[in-house]
């Protein structure tokens, strides 16, 4: 099944990454690897996009896939990619926000490098967790360190940056913390001397490659030695009381 719903949400999506990062396969699937088991029954995710990181998260053991994206013009462009090549499960995408579920209820619902687009974030999460079963997961993956924050970070659209006490301190009182990590390691601090010395405005396709291809690949490595306590991205997962 792949349907489209659309609402009277007018929204335009300012960002330009989604192109850049789309081919970063190795970042994808390392985070990935940190979700896997709270990926299951009924997902929802929350911007969207124009569907990559749905391609590495669906992996057909899910119930079904929900995807939320209140550009319609990304929107659009997210149907087309699933009418061409479905997901492996039910999926169905919306032109809407979470403030449209109504009293729907999901058991995983996924905000990858969204809430830093989200000026009142805490309430934002605050309302998702309303829409979680019993036993669901909240997951956010948001840029990490506040002093990281450049010109780039403002040109598409971050609000802030986030540490793992600023994540923390806006997750929903009513669930419990289940991971609050850091990754990237490698990454933060290629970003550090990026900031301190090369100041480039953003990333060209060739960096990304790189960074996906090299650093990431040295991040897989490092990360578990610092106990994840050093990184460029912050991963929390959150659950409802079953």
């Amino acid at each position: 099944m792949s349907a489209t719903t659309t609402s009277d949400s007018v929204y335009e999506y300012l960002g330009g990454e989604l192109e850049l990062f789309r081919d970063a396969s190795r970042w994808k699937n390392y985070f990935a690897s940190h979700l896997r088991s709270y990926l299951r029954g009924h997902v929802l995710e929350v911007g969207a996009g124009i569907g990559g990181t749905a391609r590495v998260l669906c992996d057909g053991r899910q119930q079904s896939w929900t995807m939320l994206e209140p550009d319609a013009r990304l929107a659009s462009r997210l149907q087309e990619e699933v009418r061409r090549a479905p997901l492996p499960v039910p999926q169905e995408t919306r032109v809407a926000t979470t403030a449209e579920l109504g009293s729907e209820h999901f058991d995983c619902i996924l905000y990858m490098d969204v809430v830093e687009h989200i000026e009142a974030d805490r309430e934002e999460l605050e309302r998702a967790a309303t829409h979680l079963a019993p036993g669901g997961c909240l997951v956010v993956l948001v840029p990490a360190h506040q002093w990281l924050y450049t010109p780039f970070d403002q040109a598409i659209g971050h609000f802030r940056r986030y540490s793992r006490g600023s994540l923390r301190a806006i997750a929903p009182s009513s669930l419990s913390c289940r991971k609050l990590i850091y990754l990237d390691s490698i990454g933060l601090f290629a970003s550090l001397a990026n900031r301190l010395w090369l100041k480039s405005a953003a990333p060209t396709r060739g960096q990304i490659r790189f960074w996906d291809r090299v650093l990431v690949r040295g991040s897989q490595w490092v990360d578990p030695l610092l106990g994840h306590s050093v990184g460029k991205s912050v991963l929390g997962v959150w659950q409802r009381a079953v």
